[in-house]
């Protein structure tokens, strides 16, 4: 649990780019390769200012959740990026006026829970995380393990 920071990090982060690729791609308009060399076109896209920000967001994003996975289990941090959806979900209600119905309601609120379920499971740990297993092996063990083989 506390390394819960830095995954709340990398969810913010996500749901921020998906958001400026959203405005990004409403700001270019309906995409067509006709006529253009698809080349081109792609780096007109990439190079927009609202996309090249939400790529370098996502580039954060997972650079954090790079550092995340180096110190707690795969299982326990990879759920929490569900929360990215329910963050979109409000944001895009909210700013591009997308619809929020009662079925993406219930959605979100599952995801919330279940959410909930797996951070109370990282209690479970001890607060061992993928760091803590591994530091408790030190040189000699290290050794004698090399001379057993």
């Amino acid at each position: 649990m506390k390394y819960i920071v830095f995954i709340l990090f990398t969810v913010v982060t996500n749901a921020a780019a998906q958001l400026m690729l959203k405005q990004g791609m409403m700001s270019l308009g309906p995409i067509s390769f006709e006529g253009v060399n698809p080349l081109v076109k792609l780096l007109q896209i990439v190079f927009s200012p609202w996309v090249f920000l939400g790529l370098c967001t996502f580039v954060i994003s997972m650079a954090s959740h790079l550092y995340v996975l180096s110190k707690v289990e795969l299982s326990f941090a990879y759920p929490f990026l569900s929360l990215a959806y329910v963050a979109v979900a409000i944001f895009a209600y909210f700013v591009f006026r997308e619809d929020l119905n009662g079925w993406r309601i219930a959605g979100i609120a599952f995801i919330c829970v279940g959410t909930v379920l797996i951070a109370q499971s990282g209690r479970d740990l001890g607060g061992q995380g993928h760091e803590d297993q591994t530091a408790s092996i030190t040189p000699d063990k290290i050794q004698a393990n090399e001379i057993v083989r």
